[in-house]
């Protein structure tokens, strides 16, 4: 983790390596806040282009819980939800910067 770079790279058995911005991963949490309580739920969170990392702690062998430095700390990234956000990484940023831009939010504050 990089708190200057604002940037975690995360290592996976299968060799692939994914580097995360924290905005990137603040915007795709797996909590409540963002996904909702149900399908169809999911929120477009905006203003997160200069959110940092506070820390990251491991949630067993399963997951990493990541503290935002904006307070928001309830997100628990599993490896395998990590795994597919790196796959995905480029179609899922497509689509946020599309809904920011439909929502008519920015990434700034």
């Amino acid at each position: 983790m990089s708190r200057e770079d604002r940037k975690i790279e995360v290592d996976f058995d299968d060799g692939e390596t994914f580097t995360f911005t924290a905005e990137f991963l603040r915007v795709h949490s797996p909590s409540a806040e963002v996904m909702g309580h149900g399908p169809g739920q999911q929120v477009t969170v905006g203003g997160k282009r200069k959110v940092g990392f506070k820390n990251v702690e491991p949630v067993g062998n399963y997951a990493i819980r990541i503290a935002f430095d904006d307070g928001h700390d309830t997100g628990i990234f599993s490896w395998a939800y990590l795994h597919e956000l790196g796959m995905n990484h480029e179609r899922l940023w497509q689509a946020y910067e599309e809904a920011l831009k439909t929502k008519r939010l920015s990434r700034d504050t």
